[in-house]
């Protein structure tokens, strides 16, 4: 039962964690836009955190702590968010693929989601408080 507590908390986190580095991540584009032969970057989050929470029908059994786990775990913990780097794409001749638009779109995007992100963990605690002093 108290396993489970903070988990909604602690996935909370997580989002704003990932959509703070996302937000870094498309600043960065935003930055390099005429820098030739950049190429822009993005944040994978979500999906990883959907594979972790979906579950598997296959688990790897580990017969060693230093082993990797195989298959889904449903441990959010170890799940972070990952910059990849787009290659294969350019939007000029000087082989930049920044496309401004769609950061600028991406970056109000992620704002309403990190302050929608940061409303509902505020919510969460608050309710947790109330439960804690028995609503006094």
């Amino acid at each position: 039962m108290w396993d489970n507590l903070f988990e909604s908390v602690d996935l909370l986190q997580k989002g704003l964690q990932a959509s703070w580095v996302r937000n870094s991540v498309i600043r960065n584009n935003i930055a390099n836009v005429e820098t030739p032969g950049f190429k822009s970057s993005e944040v994978v989050f979500e999906s990883l955190i959907a594979q972790s929470l979906a579950g598997s029908d296959f688990q790897g059994r580990k017969t060693r702590d230093k082993h990797i786990d195989i298959g889904a775990t449903g441990d959010i913990h170890n799940v972070s968010p990952r910059i990849t780097e787009t290659y294969n794409t350019s939007m000029r001749m000087d082989e930049n693929n920044v496309d401004i638009e769609a950061e600028n779109a991406n970056l109000a995007q992620n704002s309403i989601q990190y302050n929608t992100l940061l409303l509902k963990l505020n919510s969460e605690l608050n309710r947790i408080k109330l439960a804690v002093t028995e609503g006094r």
